[in-house]
């Protein structure tokens, strides 16, 4: 597996290369929701009861190239228009990426999103001019959300529903409101990270 060091966000991305990478992706996915290591038949067995797992078993295949690229990406664009998961092959996901309710999720090709990310419902991550968004590691993104343009969302933070990020948001910060503004808050960085898989990068 090779990795990426973003420097937006300081975090390693991982990008496979071959289909052994692609399933400890997978694998790295289903652990946020079952907190175990499945098998390759587990994990496929599971697809059938969760859209959500359904659709990253075939968004990880359809990652690398070999001799399942035309079916994982044929299975990926079915399952992204059935459910409504805007997410192209070539975007960069780190380690452990959660998707809370499948539906309405939209994800620009030049966004890149760290390691055991959460997102929900109606979620727009997007841009009309060159990038956008770099999510850091352990980021909580609450449903009805718009990350606009090349904005930074530093590591551990927690994003309100409803929020409209327009400008960068500090690591460990509690963001609310449109446009997003970081406020006080007592809640604990990356709370609603759970069953973290780690990461290691060598």
């Amino acid at each position: 597996m090779k990795h990426e060091h973003i420097q937006e966000i300081d975090s390693y991305v991982p990008i496979p290369e071959n289909y052994k990478d692609a399933i400890l992706l997978m694998q790295s996915d289903f652990y946020r929701y079952y907190a175990r290591k499945l098998s390759l038949f587990e994990m496929y067995f599971k697809t059938f009861f969760d859209p959500s797992l359904k659709f990253l078993f075939w968004f990880r295949l359809s990652q690398v190239d070999g001799w399942l690229k035309i079916i994982a990406k044929f299975r990926r664009r079915h399952y992204a228009f059935k459910y409504g998961i805007m997410i192209p092959s070539s975007t960069k996901i780190g380690y452990g990426f959660f998707i809370g309710h499948p539906f309405g999720i939209i994800i620009n090709h030049t966004a890149v999103i760290g390691n055991n990310v959460n997102v929900s419902q109606f979620l727009s991550i997007g841009s009309n001019e060159i990038r956008a968004a770099f999510v850091g590691d352990n980021v909580y993104i609450g449903p009805h959300c718009s990350l606009v343009e090349d904005v930074v969302v530093g590591h551990d933070s927690t994003i309100g529903a409803g929020a409209v990020v327009v400008k960068n948001i500090p690591p460990c910060s509690v963001a609310v409101g449109a446009p997003a503004r970081a406020i006080h808050s007592d809640l604990k960085p990356g709370k609603y990270i759970l069953r973290r898989w780690p990461v290691t990068v060598h």
